[in-house]
């Protein structure tokens, strides 16, 4: 496989007022197409951090970070909202759907907002919910809804796939169907999915485990045979 994410000394250092806190420092990491990596780590380890540097959405303070061979720590603010749009969908614990939308519109929005993607009715399919079109949020159970909210990321197509606690507030079995796409992401469609976690279990799903711990990785382990998600013992 190659590789398509690398970081190399990467810090961030967030100020507020005279008051500096170093989230992260010294992070070399690197993550191959294709991959399903888990990052495991306590609250506060530096695991947000990291994600949000791993899709553009903060800027490292220091280091290197490369993004299939171009370096993005050197993108201006324009030709790094244009890598986010195309090349990362993030999926979140609260699904952040519009309430007053459908699923259907929920997926579509990506396009009023200037992103090709494809038909929204095919990437509800691709998640089990293009009878669940009409629907509105209110309408959804948790699961079904980040469901929708996984279509969403998944219409534009992006290489990188970005999961923050995504079954943080989905019940067992539900989880296990919400992690179960994501590994059908990473394992079928080819995509590269990244998942930040506290729930040590999911590392049994994994490719790569990244562990996180004082804001730096401490260790990163592969994984000879991931395990099924549904074969998981919550």
């Amino acid at each position: 496989m190659s590789t398509l994410i690398k970081f190399e000394n990467v810090g961030k250092i967030y100020t507020t007022g005279s008051v500096t806190y170093e989230a992260l420092h010294d992070v070399n990491l690197t993550i191959d197409e294709g991959e399903l990596v888990v990052i495991l780590g306590p609250s506060g380890a530096g695991k947000s951090t990291l994600l949000n540097l791993l899709g553009g959405l903060d800027a490292a303070t220091s280091g290197k970070i490369f993004f299939s061979s171009e370096e993005i720590t050197s993108f201006n603010d324009a030709k790094l909202g244009r890598f986010r749009s195309l090349a990362v969908g993030i999926i979140f614990q609260f699904y952040n759907l519009v309430p007053t939308l459908t699923a259907y519109e929920n997926v579509a929005l990506m396009e009023e907002l200037g992103i090709k993607i494809m038909d929204p009715l095919k990437a509800l399919d691709m998640v089990g919910l293009a009878d669940k079109k009409d629907s509105f949020p209110s309408q959804l159970s948790g699961g079904q809804q980040q469901r929708i909210s996984i279509a969403r990321a998944l219409a534009k197509q992006p290489r990188l796939l970005l999961c923050d606690e995504p079954t943080g507030a989905l019940d067992t079995n539900t989880g296990r169907e919400v992690l179960k796409i994501l590994q059908e992401q990473s394992r079928v469609h080819k995509k590269t999915v990244v998942m930040v976690t506290h729930n040590s279990l999911f590392a049994e799903v994994a490719d790569k485990v990244v562990y996180v711990k004082n804001g730096t990785v401490v260790d990163i382990e592969k994984v000879g045979s991931p395990k099924d998600a549904y074969d998981l013992n919550w």
